[in-house]
Order: C-alpha cells, then structure tokens, then sequence
C-alpha cells in the first residue's frame, strides 16, 4: 500500500485491543517489568525462559515475517537471566540468547536483525553437551548497534558506544567511541562533553508524547472513511 487508509478511530480500538494483548499475554511472561511495553505485532515477540527482565517505556517493534525473541537457557552451572533496562528500543529480528547473562543498559538502541549471545553454546570438541563456553554480555547505558551487528560472549560495550551494521563485536570495545568491522574496530572518539539527547528525553512527559502520537494519528487518519478504507482492504487500486 501506497498509504494507510484506516480511519483514525478504527486505528484507536486496534491500539486498545493490542495494549490489553500486552498487559494479558506478554507481560507476565517477564519476571519484571517497568510499565507495560509499546509493541507492535505482539504476537510476533516470543519470549522464553525464566529470569528475563524489562524496563519502564520500553519500545519493542515485531513484524509478522521477522519475530523479536528472548531467550534464557537454564543449565547445571547458573539461571540464565536478561536484564534490560529502561527506554530501550528493540528493532525487528532482534534475538537476545543468554546461556548465563546478558545485562543491557538504560536508552539502548538495536537496529533489525541484532543478535547478542553470551554463549557460544557447543564446544570446539565436544560438541554433545551445550553451554559449556559461556561469558557474560554489559551493554552499559545508551549504546547503539546498527542493523545484523551480532556480539558474542564475554564482550562489555561502553556507555555511549555505536557498533556500526554488520558488525561483528568479539572484544570489549569503550565508551564513547564507534566501532565497526568484523571483527568491529574503533574508528572515531564521540565527544563526551557535547549534549547528547537519549531516548529517555521522550518520555520526560510521557502524557505528553502519548498525547502527541495520538494526534499525529488523528492528522494522518483523521479524513480517511470507513467505506474507502474497506474498499481498500478488497478492491484495492493504484491510489492505495
């Protein structure tokens, strides 16, 4: 479709209906939780496993074709856990696998198809037994990853730090530097004493913002009619 066509009111009970999916289905999936999640197509976030934790005004964007998952294997050696932090963005394709821990920070960002891992889930040699190589992931507050850029195990990304699409992170790389490659370099220094504007700023009001989304719904929806929008849906045309 060239445009959305759905009226604005119809776009008001799909919104409810999906915020009562999250609060009723997804939700208690996690064993924490800041506020309920805005995500759309819930249905496509799978979560499984115990001790997976979420923050307040999390952002989580699923696509029918390209699931959002979260993952804790339990294991002999420890309960796997995922902490994430608050105002954090999750991109479709995200998949965030612990074996041990993986602990991402306040205002992190993923790009679609990010994969983090802390395990590397078989051995060299032995190659029966699972999560005998694991070592914790830190995500420290405020750190970007580009689009498909996977970290493996045992690998801390500094406050601030971007990780450039593609890349591959397999040592720690510091704060307020981006990186990129594979395996991911650094490139340049970020300035740390130049204002940066997180995520968080967002949601300083969130009344606000969520007042603000409304009414751009309204601007873009607000003329659209029932009968056009269901026309649309059946007998579509190149003004669609």
């Amino acid at each position: 479709m060239r445009r959305n066509n759905t009226p604005y009111f119809i776009k008001k009970i799909y919104k409810k209906i999906n915020h009562w999916y999250v609060q009723h289905f997804i939700a208690p999936q996690f064993d924490s939780l800041g506020s309920i999640p805005e995500i759309a197509h819930p249905r496509s976030l799978v979560i499984f496993g115990r001790h997976i934790h979420l923050g307040k005004f999390a952002q989580i964007i699923c696509s029918s074709d390209n699931c959002v998952r979260l993952t804790t294997w339990p294991s002999k050696k420890s309960n796997a856990e995922i902490r994430i932090g608050d105002y954090c963005l999750l991109s479709p394709g995200t998949r965030i696998s612990a074996a041990e821990s993986i602990r991402i920070g306040d205002n992190c960002m993923f790009a679609a198809n990010v994969y983090i891992s802390d395990s590397d889930w078989h051995g060299i040699y032995n190659r029966i037994r699972p999560f005998r190589c694991t070592k914790p992931v830190v995500l420290e507050n405020n750190v970007w990853l580009g689009e498909s850029v996977i970290v493996n195990k045992g690998v801390t990304i500094g406050e601030n730090s971007v990780i450039g699409a593609g890349s591959v992170v397999t040592k720690n790389i510091p704060a307020n530097v981006i990186a990129a490659g594979n395996p991911a370099r650094i490139i340049k220094p970020i300035n740390p004493g130049r204002r940066m504007l997180k995520r968080e700023m967002m949601f300083k009001d969130s009344e606000f913002y969520y007042q603000n989304q409304n009414e751009l719904d309204k601007y873009m929806m607000g003329k659209n009619g029932i009968l056009n929008w269901l026309r649309s849906l059946f007998w579509p045309n190149q003004q669609d």
